[in-house]
C-alpha cells in the first residue's frame, strides 16, 4: 500500500529527537511521500533544509493565520522571493499553509483576509496549488476562492465542513484533506459526510504532530499513523484501505504534478 501524507509539520521541534527513525518506520509502512508546510517566515529555511536532506519530502511555504502577530508586511515579499527562487524545483510543491481562522477569537479578520488574498494571488503568479487552513470560515473562504480562483486548485486541509460546502470546494477544483478528526466517534456530522464524497476529491493527511487519530489518543501524531487513518476512513466508506490509499495517492500526485 502506497500512501502520501499531504500535510505534515515534520520540521517542528516535536520531532527533533527521532525524526530520522520516524521516517524510516513511516516508509516501511508505505508512506512514501510527505508534504511539509511552512507556517511563518522563520521556519522556512529549516523546512527547506529538511526537505533537501530527506528523500520523499516536499516543501510548501506560507504565512499561517494563527501566527498573524508574527507576520510582517515584508514577509510577503520574502515569500515571493522564496517561491521565485525555487520555481521549478522538484522539491517545491505548493503555497501553504495559509487561510482563514475564525475559531481563534483574537485574530483580526480583516488582516487575515488581506494576507489570504495576497497569498492566493502569489500562488497564481507562481502557478502553484494552495494548501489552505480553514477553521469556522468556510463561507468566507468559498466566496474568496470564487473571486480569486487559483489556477492549480489545492487542498482544504482537515476538512470538517458540510456536504454542501464540500461540493462548493470540489466545484472550485479543490481536494479535501482528511486525517485524524473523522476517526473519532464524536465527529458525527463529518463521519456522515465522508461516505458521500467522491473518491477523486479525497487526499489523506496527518497534520503531524497535531490532530492524532482516535487510535492514538493523547499521543504525538505522526506520519506512521497514516495507514491506520486510511483503514478507519476506508471502513467508513465501505471500501478497502488499498482502494482509498490508491485513490488518495493518485489525487495528490495529480495535484502536485508528480509521477507515481
Amino acid at each position: 500500500m502506497q500512501l502520501i501524507d499531504t500535510h505534515t509539520h515534520l520540521d517542528f521541534p516535536d520531532f527533533d529527537a527521532d525524526r530520522g527513525e520516524l521516517l524510516t518506520r513511516s516508509r516501511a509502512l508505505g508512506v512514501e511521500r510527505l508534504v511539509v508546510l511552512g507556517v511563518y517566515r522563520d521556519n522556512w529555511q529549516r523546512l527547506w533544509d529538511l526537505c533537501q536532506k530527506e528523500e520523499g519530502l516536499y516543501a510548501a511555504f506560507g504565512l499561517h493565520p494563527v501566527y498573524l502577530e508574527q507576520h510582517r508586511p515584508e514577509h510577503l515579499g520574502e515569500l515571493r522571493d522564496w517561491l521565485q527562487r525555487l520555481a521549478g524545483h522538484p522539491k517545491l510543491c505548493a503555497v501553504g499553509e495559509f487561510g482563514l481562522d475564525y475559531y481563534v477569537e483574537n485574530l483580526d479578520r480583516e488582516q487575515q483576509q488581506t494576507l489570504f488574498e495576497a497569498q492566493l494571488k502569489l500562488a497564481g503568479e507562481c502557478e502553484l496549488p494552495v494548501l489552505l487552513h480553514v477553521r469556522r470560515a468556510h463561507a468566507a473562504t468559498i466566496a474568496t476562492l470564487k473571486r480569486l480562483k487559483p489556477a492549480r486548485g489545492g487542498v482544504i486541509h482537515a476538512f470538517a465542513g458540510s456536504y454542501e460546502e464540500a461540493r462548493e470546494y470540489i466545484r472550485l477544483d479543490f481536494k479535501l484533506g482528511l486525517g485524524g478528526a473523522p476517526t473519532w466517534p464524536q465527529a458525527l456530522r463529518l463521519r456522515k459526510v465522508i461516505p458521500r464524497l467522491p473518491l477523486e476529491a479525497i487526499v489523506l493527511e496527518t497534520d503531524a504532530p497535531d490532530m492524532a487519530p482516535a487510535m492514538y489518543p493523547g499521543l504525538r501524531n505522526s506520519p506512521e499513523h497514516l495507514p491506520a487513518i486510511c483503514a478507519a476512513l476506508a471502513e467508513l466508506r465501505g471500501i478497502s484501505p488499498e482502494e482509498l490509499a490508491s485513490a488518495s495517492s493518485r489525487n495528490a500526485a495529480e495535484l502536485f504534478g508528480w509521477q507515481l
